[in-house]
């Protein structure tokens, strides 16, 4: 049933359009819009992992090695003050009904692909004791988490976006293991997507929260939206929180350009409309704007799937930079010039990669140099070689990505259980 219904989706893509220029850039080229209907496309690759000796292909000047194996889906990297790495191991957990052909073939899929299985609910802690590149020490720092994704260490307190809401843990530095319970800040509506990101902002009084929305477009009502598809602003000594921005259908990463003090984030955009249509985005966010979602996409596009709202419409803020259809750009990480041999001022992104295009897109890890505080030129790849090039497996999707205490970036790979570091690859 799957291979039906994926295979005459991709057929009936095939047969009505050529695979489209990718949609990247400050000023990309979006094609117009050509409904999927019920059945988009279903197109993912077999979940595989790293063969012995096998990693992903460091661009030029570069190399990488695994800084850790043997995880349970990582997802997200934080760094603690004294060098220890921590790892959010989760991962999206199957509908307990299917609605329909569509939703069975998606979780089937999915299952496939490794996307969908039981959540280890535990962050765990890596430390690398000789500074040889490699993580000697690997232990649980905290379980009993529900979904765990997002982190944050401000003074003694320990911050977890769980999906259900941010939990403070009490924190000592040093610590290999947190014990103690922890007191929830703030509660989120579970399902749909399901990440919770943290970012704490520069002087350490605030924390900003991504919420996905909980289905595509609204359409199983908006009444079930309220308070998703949005930034929050939490205060940490009040606990009181309030939406930052809106409109953002899946905000995932999220970092801080240092020379302006400007939030950014990636955001992955609407399924149904075409291969490249709409392309996800690296944008900044400003405090009460609103981004299109669900009414509209790249600026003012309206999606005529949706219930007209002219008046949002006319606010919606157009993205800073498109990323591509469906590349699914998660990880997202402030890079200072020089981190990485020749590479300049910009952002890296963990770009997890599609699974409803005709053709795969996404699967690596890529910079966007950044000028004056904008985007200002064509991104670059950091590692490829995530997927095989007939598309049939993936050895490895790209996540979480942080600069390592050894100055090295590491990105956790949720398929090849890995975190890989990519370094020069020469000595300094």
């Amino acid at each position: 049933m799957v291979a039906a219904v994926g295979g005459a989706a991709l057929l009936s893509r095939r047969l009505t359009a050529g695979a489209p220029i990718p949609a990247w850039g400050n000023f990309p080229a979006i094609p117009t819009a050509r409904s999927q209907g019920n059945i988009p496309t279903l197109k993912m690759p077999t979940a595989q992992g790293w063969g012995r000796g096998q990693t992903p292909v460091a661009a030029p000047g570069l190399k990488v090695n695994a800084f850790a194996t043997g995880l349970q889906h990582p997802r997200w990297i934080h760094v603690l003050p004294n060098g220890d790495v921590l790892i959010a191991e989760s991962i999206n957990m199957a509908r307990a009904s299917m609605r329909n052909i569509f939703d069975y073939a998606m979780v089937s899929t999915m299952k496939r692909a490794a996307a969908v299985g039981i959540s280890a609910n535990r962050i765990t802690l890596l430390r690398d004791t000789d500074g040889d590149g490699v993580a000697e020490t690997q232990q649980t720092f905290l379980d009993g988490l529900n979904q765990p994704f997002g982190m944050e260490l401000l003074g003694d307190t320990f911050y977890v976006g769980n999906t259900d809401g941010v939990v403070a843990f009490p924190y000592t530095a040093g610590a290999s293991r947190i014990t103690a319970p922890g007191r929830t800040l703030v509660e989120f509506k579970s399902g749909g997507h399901w990440t919770r990101s943290l970012l704490a902002s520069p002087e350490g009084q605030k924390l900003y929260v991504g919420v996905g929305s909980s289905s595509n477009i609204g359409e199983n009502g908006m009444h079930l939206e309220a308070g998703r598809a949005a930034i929050y602003e939490l205060d940490v000594a009040s606990g009181e929180s309030r939406i930052f921005a809106s409109g953002l259908r899946n905000a995932v990463g999220m970092a801080w350009e240092p020379g302006t003090g400007t939030l950014w984030t990636v955001v992955n955009e609407r399924d149904g409309l075409g291969d490249e249509t709409p392309p996800d985005y690296l944008t900044s966010v400003r405090d009460g704007g609103f981004y299109g979602w669900p009414y509209c996409y790249w600026g003012q596009t309206v999606d005529d799937r949706v219930p007209r709202d002219a008046d949002l419409v006319a606010t919606a803020i157009t993205p800073d930079y498109a990323l591509g259809g469906h590349t699914a750009s998660l990880g997202l990480c402030w890079l200072p010039a020089g981190t990485l041999p020749g590479f300049p001022d910009g952002m890296a992104i963990g770009q997890h990669g599609s699974w409803n295009r005709s053709t795969l897109s996404g699967y690596k890890l890529v910079f966007v140099p950044f000028n004056n505080g904008r985007p200002s030129g064509p991104p670059r790849d950091i590692l490829s070689g995530f997927l095989a090039p007939d598309e049939r497996v993936s050895y490895g999707r790209p996540v979480g990505v942080a600069i390592g205490p050894d100055g090295s970036v590491l990105m956790a790979d949720d398929v090849g259980d890995v975190i890989w570091r990519v370094t020069g690859d020469r000595p300094v």
